[in-house]
């Protein structure tokens, strides 16, 4: 099943369309993305572009939220910038969109990249989550969509 949504807030695409299907990957993919300082993608590898299903020339320039799924709430990606602009490492479990409106979830950790002192982008690294982790997230941010809208 399709469904075309229209989401709030500029920091998302708009009217994404969302299937309730689950891109399953092997446990042995490790996607991998750098962004700039605003999020914008600079740099992704061929994992990335396999499971989002978006062409290199698609990511890179884009901002990172170009995956970001509908369900996903605010406050996780305010609580990864908070962290991340602190000089901070970040992680948590994410549910992604593909470009067919599947989704995917990931374990993902995000480390500042310095440059002559300076942090002038991020590395995310991506991996599969365990069943428990995602049943974890998932309950959460359910919870947090319904306190939170």
């Amino acid at each position: 099943m399709k469904i075309k949504l229209n989401t709030r807030g500029s920091s998302m695409l708009k009217n994404q369309t969302i299937t309730e299907s689950e891109y399953e990957y092997d446990e042995n993919i490790c996607m991998q993305s750098v962004t700039d300082l605003y999020g914008r993608i600079v740099e992704v590898n061929e994992d990335m572009i396999q499971i989002s299903g978006y062409s290199r020339a698609e990511l890179v320039g884009s901002c990172h939220n170009i995956v970001r799924h509908p369900e996903m709430p605010d406050v996780a990606f305010e609580d990864l910038w908070k962290t991340l602009q602190a000089g901070n490492i970040w992680r948590g479990i994410v549910k992604n969109r593909c470009k067919n409106g599947d989704y995917f979830w990931i374990d993902e950790t995000i480390t500042p990249v310095i440059s002559n002192g300076k942090v002038t982008g991020y590395h995310s690294v991506q991996i599969k989550p365990s069943h428990r982790q995602i049943a974890i997230a998932n309950g959460l941010y359910k919870h947090l969509h319904h306190s939170y809208g």
